[in-house]
Protein backbone atom coordinates (compact mmCIF):
# COMPACT_ATOMS: atom_id res chain seq x y z
CA UNK A 1 0.00 0.00 0.00
CA UNK A 2 1.03 3.60 -0.58
CA UNK A 3 2.08 4.41 2.99
CA UNK A 4 3.29 1.05 4.36
CA UNK A 5 6.80 1.25 2.89
CA UNK A 6 7.46 4.60 4.57
CA UNK A 7 6.29 3.67 8.03
CA UNK A 8 6.56 -0.09 8.49
CA UNK A 9 9.85 -0.08 10.44
CA UNK A 10 9.10 3.06 12.47
CA UNK A 11 6.77 3.40 15.49
CA UNK A 12 3.19 4.45 14.81
CA UNK A 13 0.94 5.65 17.60
CA UNK A 14 -2.79 5.03 17.72
CA UNK A 15 -5.73 5.68 20.01
CA UNK A 16 -5.71 2.57 22.18
CA UNK A 17 -6.08 0.21 23.77
CA UNK A 18 -5.23 -2.75 21.58
CA UNK A 19 -8.22 -4.52 20.09
CA UNK A 20 -10.18 -1.38 19.15
CA UNK A 21 -11.27 -0.33 15.67
CA UNK A 22 -8.49 2.28 15.71
CA UNK A 23 -6.03 -0.57 16.35
CA UNK A 24 -7.52 -2.37 13.35
CA UNK A 25 -7.03 0.75 11.21
CA UNK A 26 -3.47 1.27 12.45
CA UNK A 27 -2.65 -2.36 11.64
CA UNK A 28 -3.22 -1.50 7.98
CA UNK A 29 -0.49 1.15 8.18
CA UNK A 30 2.31 -0.89 9.77
CA UNK A 31 3.31 -3.41 12.43
CA UNK A 32 5.30 -1.38 14.95
CA UNK A 33 2.36 0.09 16.83
CA UNK A 34 2.18 1.92 20.16
CA UNK A 35 -1.21 2.53 21.85
CA UNK A 36 -1.89 5.85 23.58
CA UNK A 37 -4.86 6.41 25.87
CA UNK A 38 -6.18 9.68 24.41
CA UNK A 39 -6.37 11.51 21.09
CA UNK A 40 -4.27 14.44 22.45
CA UNK A 41 -1.59 11.92 23.51
CA UNK A 42 -1.42 10.56 19.95
CA UNK A 43 -0.90 14.09 18.60
CA UNK A 44 1.76 14.73 21.25
CA UNK A 45 3.62 11.49 20.42
CA UNK A 46 4.08 12.68 16.83
CA UNK A 47 4.75 16.31 17.72
CA UNK A 48 7.56 15.26 20.08
CA UNK A 49 9.07 12.74 17.67
CA UNK A 50 8.28 9.64 19.73
CA UNK A 51 6.40 8.27 16.71
CA UNK A 52 6.65 9.08 13.02
CA UNK A 53 2.88 9.11 12.59
CA UNK A 54 -0.36 8.49 14.44
CA UNK A 55 -3.78 7.05 13.66
CA UNK A 56 -6.91 8.64 15.11
CA UNK A 57 -10.65 8.60 14.32
CA UNK A 58 -12.11 11.69 12.65
CA UNK A 59 -15.69 10.76 11.76
CA UNK A 60 -18.28 7.99 11.81
CA UNK A 61 -21.03 7.59 9.25
CA UNK A 62 -23.65 7.24 12.01
CA UNK A 63 -22.33 9.33 14.91
CA UNK A 64 -20.73 12.13 12.85
CA UNK A 65 -17.47 13.99 13.43
CA UNK A 66 -15.07 13.38 16.29
CA UNK A 67 -15.11 16.89 17.74
CA UNK A 68 -11.92 16.51 19.76
CA UNK A 69 -9.90 15.60 16.67
CA UNK A 70 -11.22 18.60 14.72
CA UNK A 71 -10.62 20.97 17.63
CA UNK A 72 -7.01 19.87 18.07
CA UNK A 73 -6.32 20.44 14.37
CA UNK A 74 -7.83 23.91 14.65
CA UNK A 75 -6.39 25.13 17.93
CA UNK A 76 -3.49 23.05 19.20
CA UNK A 77 -1.49 21.22 16.55
CA UNK A 78 0.25 21.93 13.24
CA UNK A 79 0.43 18.28 12.27
CA UNK A 80 -0.88 17.31 8.85
CA UNK A 81 -3.18 14.60 7.59
CA UNK A 82 -1.02 12.37 5.40
CA UNK A 83 -3.53 9.58 4.73
CA UNK A 84 -6.96 8.21 5.52
CA UNK A 85 -8.38 4.76 6.26
CA UNK A 86 -12.05 3.79 6.24
CA UNK A 87 -13.03 0.77 8.32
CA UNK A 88 -16.45 -0.89 8.14
CA UNK A 89 -17.82 -1.23 11.68
CA UNK A 90 -18.73 -4.90 12.05
CA UNK A 91 -19.89 -5.33 15.63
CA UNK A 92 -19.69 -8.85 17.09
CA UNK A 93 -21.05 -10.42 20.24
CA UNK A 94 -17.98 -11.83 21.98
CA UNK A 95 -18.11 -14.47 24.71
CA UNK A 96 -15.88 -16.92 26.54
CA UNK A 97 -15.25 -20.21 24.80
CA UNK A 98 -18.09 -22.59 25.64
CA UNK A 99 -20.67 -19.88 26.33
CA UNK A 100 -23.85 -19.72 24.28
CA UNK A 101 -26.28 -16.89 23.63
CA UNK A 102 -28.67 -18.35 26.19
CA UNK A 103 -25.99 -18.03 28.90
CA UNK A 104 -25.51 -14.28 28.47
CA UNK A 105 -27.12 -12.11 31.13
CA UNK A 106 -24.82 -9.07 30.90
CA UNK A 107 -23.30 -7.28 27.90
CA UNK A 108 -20.42 -4.78 28.09
CA UNK A 109 -19.21 -2.28 25.52
CA UNK A 110 -18.54 1.36 24.69
CA UNK A 111 -21.70 3.47 24.81
CA UNK A 112 -21.60 4.09 21.04
CA UNK A 113 -21.32 0.38 20.27
CA UNK A 114 -24.24 -0.44 22.56
CA UNK A 115 -26.27 2.32 20.93
CA UNK A 116 -25.48 1.02 17.45
CA UNK A 117 -26.73 -2.49 18.33
CA UNK A 118 -30.06 -1.64 19.97
CA UNK A 119 -32.17 -3.95 17.78
CA UNK A 120 -30.03 -7.00 18.49
CA UNK A 121 -29.72 -6.26 22.20
CA UNK A 122 -33.46 -5.77 22.61
CA UNK A 123 -33.92 -9.42 21.65
CA UNK A 124 -31.62 -11.03 24.23
CA UNK A 125 -32.83 -9.49 27.55
CA UNK A 126 -29.35 -8.80 28.90
CA UNK A 127 -28.27 -6.05 31.30
CA UNK A 128 -26.10 -3.47 29.51
CA UNK A 129 -22.91 -2.01 30.99
CA UNK A 130 -20.74 0.84 29.67
CA UNK A 131 -16.99 0.39 29.14
CA UNK A 132 -14.34 2.93 28.15
CA UNK A 133 -13.69 1.03 24.90
CA UNK A 134 -14.82 -2.07 23.03
CA UNK A 135 -11.43 -3.65 23.73
CA UNK A 136 -11.72 -3.06 27.48
CA UNK A 137 -15.19 -4.59 27.36
CA UNK A 138 -13.80 -7.77 25.79
CA UNK A 139 -11.01 -7.94 28.36
CA UNK A 140 -13.44 -7.44 31.24
CA UNK A 141 -15.50 -10.56 30.46
CA UNK A 142 -12.60 -13.04 30.51
CA UNK A 143 -13.60 -15.95 32.72
CA UNK A 144 -17.20 -14.79 33.14
CA UNK A 145 -19.34 -17.24 31.17
CA UNK A 146 -22.55 -15.24 31.70
CA UNK A 147 -21.13 -12.04 30.21
CA UNK A 148 -20.66 -10.94 26.64
CA UNK A 149 -18.99 -7.96 24.99
CA UNK A 150 -19.63 -6.07 21.79
CA UNK A 151 -16.52 -5.35 19.76
CA UNK A 152 -14.62 -6.28 16.64
CA UNK A 153 -13.02 -9.58 15.67
CA UNK A 154 -9.56 -8.24 16.58
CA UNK A 155 -10.48 -7.90 20.25
CA UNK A 156 -11.85 -11.46 20.28
CA UNK A 157 -8.61 -12.71 18.75
CA UNK A 158 -6.49 -10.66 21.17
CA UNK A 159 -8.15 -12.14 24.28
CA UNK A 160 -8.79 -15.65 22.89
CA UNK A 161 -12.56 -15.29 23.00
CA UNK A 162 -15.31 -16.61 20.75
CA UNK A 163 -17.67 -14.74 18.44
CA UNK A 164 -21.23 -16.08 18.52
CA UNK A 165 -22.90 -13.34 16.42
CA UNK A 166 -21.45 -11.07 13.72
CA UNK A 167 -22.78 -7.95 12.06
CA UNK A 168 -25.16 -7.14 14.90
CA UNK A 169 -25.17 -3.37 14.28
CA UNK A 170 -28.53 -1.82 13.38
CA UNK A 171 -27.19 -0.08 10.23
CA UNK A 172 -25.16 -2.06 7.71
CA UNK A 173 -23.29 0.89 6.18
CA UNK A 174 -21.68 1.89 9.49
CA UNK A 175 -18.12 3.05 8.76
CA UNK A 176 -15.48 5.03 10.61
CA UNK A 177 -12.92 7.21 8.90
CA UNK A 178 -9.48 7.40 10.47
CA UNK A 179 -6.67 9.76 9.53
CA UNK A 180 -2.92 9.33 9.65
CA UNK A 181 -1.26 12.37 11.22
CA UNK A 182 2.35 13.28 10.48
CA UNK A 183 4.62 16.30 10.44
CA UNK A 184 4.21 16.48 6.66
CA UNK A 185 1.39 15.60 4.32
CA UNK A 186 1.76 13.50 1.16
CA UNK A 187 3.00 14.19 -2.35
CA UNK A 188 0.43 14.32 -5.16
CA UNK A 189 -0.89 10.92 -6.24
CA UNK A 190 -3.44 11.96 -8.92
CA UNK A 191 -6.26 10.85 -6.60
CA UNK A 192 -6.04 13.22 -3.68
CA UNK A 193 -8.12 15.09 -1.13
CA UNK A 194 -7.30 18.26 0.75
CA UNK A 195 -8.64 19.24 4.18
CA UNK A 196 -8.86 22.84 5.35
CA UNK A 197 -10.27 24.89 8.23
CA UNK A 198 -11.44 28.47 7.80
CA UNK A 199 -13.50 31.17 9.49
CA UNK A 200 -15.43 34.05 7.95
CA UNK A 201 -14.76 37.77 8.39
CA UNK A 202 -18.31 38.53 9.47
CA UNK A 203 -21.56 36.68 10.06
CA UNK A 204 -23.35 38.24 7.09
CA UNK A 205 -25.81 36.68 4.62
CA UNK A 206 -24.00 34.95 1.78
CA UNK A 207 -20.50 34.93 3.32
CA UNK A 208 -20.24 31.13 3.34
CA UNK A 209 -21.90 30.93 -0.08
CA UNK A 210 -19.18 33.21 -1.43
CA UNK A 211 -16.47 30.78 -0.32
CA UNK A 212 -18.29 27.70 -1.58
CA UNK A 213 -18.81 29.47 -4.90
CA UNK A 214 -15.05 29.48 -5.42
CA UNK A 215 -15.14 25.66 -5.53
CA UNK A 216 -18.19 25.65 -7.78
CA UNK A 217 -16.58 27.99 -10.31
CA UNK A 218 -13.63 25.60 -10.68
CA UNK A 219 -15.86 22.47 -10.64
CA UNK A 220 -14.13 21.06 -7.54
CA UNK A 221 -16.17 18.49 -5.60
CA UNK A 222 -16.56 18.93 -1.85
CA UNK A 223 -16.60 15.62 0.05
CA UNK A 224 -17.36 17.10 3.48
CA UNK A 225 -18.32 20.36 5.15
CA UNK A 226 -18.67 20.63 8.91
CA UNK A 227 -19.02 23.54 11.32
CA UNK A 228 -17.65 23.69 14.86
CA UNK A 229 -17.78 26.43 17.49
CA UNK A 230 -14.67 28.60 17.31
CA UNK A 231 -14.62 28.83 21.14
CA UNK A 232 -14.64 32.64 20.83
CA UNK A 233 -18.35 33.09 21.50
CA UNK A 234 -21.83 32.10 20.46
CA UNK A 235 -22.44 32.33 16.73
CA UNK A 236 -18.73 32.26 15.86
CA UNK A 237 -17.86 29.13 13.87
CA UNK A 238 -15.02 27.39 12.12
CA UNK A 239 -15.73 25.47 8.93
CA UNK A 240 -13.99 22.20 8.08
CA UNK A 241 -14.00 21.31 4.39
CA UNK A 242 -12.63 18.30 2.50
CA UNK A 243 -12.44 18.44 -1.28
CA UNK A 244 -10.90 16.64 -4.23
CA UNK A 245 -7.44 17.70 -5.36
CA UNK A 246 -3.97 18.34 -3.92
CA UNK A 247 -2.83 21.69 -2.54
CA UNK A 248 0.11 21.63 -5.00
CA UNK A 249 -2.18 21.36 -8.03
CA UNK A 250 -2.27 24.76 -9.77
CA UNK A 251 -6.08 24.97 -9.70
CA UNK A 252 -6.25 23.99 -6.02
CA UNK A 253 -3.42 26.36 -5.14
CA UNK A 254 -5.33 29.20 -6.79
CA UNK A 255 -8.53 28.26 -4.90
CA UNK A 256 -6.67 28.27 -1.59
CA UNK A 257 -5.19 31.70 -2.36
CA UNK A 258 -8.68 33.09 -3.08
CA UNK A 259 -10.09 31.56 0.11
CA UNK A 260 -7.23 33.03 2.12
CA UNK A 261 -8.05 36.51 0.82
CA UNK A 262 -11.74 36.14 1.65
CA UNK A 263 -11.55 34.63 5.14
CA UNK A 264 -10.23 35.76 8.50
CA UNK A 265 -8.47 32.45 9.13
CA UNK A 266 -7.36 29.59 6.86
CA UNK A 267 -5.45 26.48 7.86
CA UNK A 268 -4.52 23.67 5.47
CA UNK A 269 -4.46 20.46 7.49
CA UNK A 270 -3.28 18.17 4.72
CA UNK A 271 -3.36 16.87 1.19
CA UNK A 272 -3.34 13.09 0.92
CA UNK A 273 -4.43 10.16 -1.27
CA UNK A 274 -8.15 9.45 -1.14
CA UNK A 275 -8.89 6.08 0.46
CA UNK A 276 -9.63 3.06 -1.67
CA UNK A 277 -9.50 -0.63 -0.84
CA UNK A 278 -6.50 -1.31 -3.09
CA UNK A 279 -4.39 1.17 -1.09
CA UNK A 280 -4.36 -1.19 1.90
CA UNK A 281 -3.83 -4.50 0.10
Amino acid sequence: MWFREAFIIKPISFLGPKGTYTHEAASKVGNNLIPYCTIPAVFESVDEGECVSGVIPIENSIEGAVGQTLDIFAHKSNLKISGEIIIPIDHCLIVNKGSSLEDITDVYSHSQALGQCRDFLSGISAQLHYSVSTANAAKSIIGNFNSGAIGNSKSAELYDLDIIARGIQDVDNNETRFVIISKDDSLPSNNDKTSIIFSLFEDNPGELYKILGIFLKENINLTKIESRPSKKGLGDYLFYVDFHGHRKDPVISDILEKINKNTSFLKIIGSYPEFNESSID
